[in-house]
């Protein structure tokens, strides 16, 4: 067996999540690229599985959710890596050592890590979860990632609204 050190084994469900996240992620979206031309977002070649409600599409995003900064995909990615710096060196401040707050920001991390990868090597991120809402219309089309990155923003919230107030020191 490999031995772990320390200092890793402190942040396994971290780590173990983000890269579940991230691998996830990356293989949905390879298996898309390679089931759907690019593009097919209310085209012919998009895949109907819930007829007027779900179908999977293959498009690419250069914006954040919602194409905020569209256009901005290298910016976005920097973002990424800041991001990605700050939660690793702020890490005792989060209290990462929790497993709640190591659950959340491993769903984060992950995410984080397949849009930056994605950014890196297409210049957009590929979204192909497209869902439909009769009158109400689309939300817009979203990945793993993004899935990852919303649940754990929603869980950290959550936790950090329920977890008591550290007590203050004269």
């Amino acid at each position: 067996m490999i031995a772990v050190p320390a200092r890793l084994h402190r942040y396994r469900w971290l780590l173990g999540l983000a890269l579940g996240v991230f691998a996830l992620d990356q293989a949905t979206k390879l298996w898309i690229a390679a089931a759907l031309p690019f593009n097919t977002y209310g085209a012919p070649g998009h895949i109907e599985l819930v007829p007027g409600f779900f179908n999977l599409v293959h498009v690419g995003n250069t914006g954040a959710a919602w194409s905020l900064l569209s256009g901005q995909s290298t910016l976005l990615a920097l973002l990424a890596l800041v991001t990605l710096a700050v939660i690793f060196f702020c890490r005792r401040h989060l209290a990462l050592e929790q497993l709640p707050v190591q659950i959340c920001f491993g769903l984060l991390c992950g995410g984080i890590a397949g849009h930056l990868l994605d950014r890196l090597v297409y210049g957009h991120v590929v979204d192909f979860l497209d869902f439909h809402f009769g009158r109400f219309g689309a939300y817009p089309t979203f990945n793993v990632a993004d899935s990852g990155i919303v649940c754990g923003v929603i869980l950290y919230i959550l936790f950090t609204l329920r977890s008591p107030a550290p007590a203050e020191t004269a």
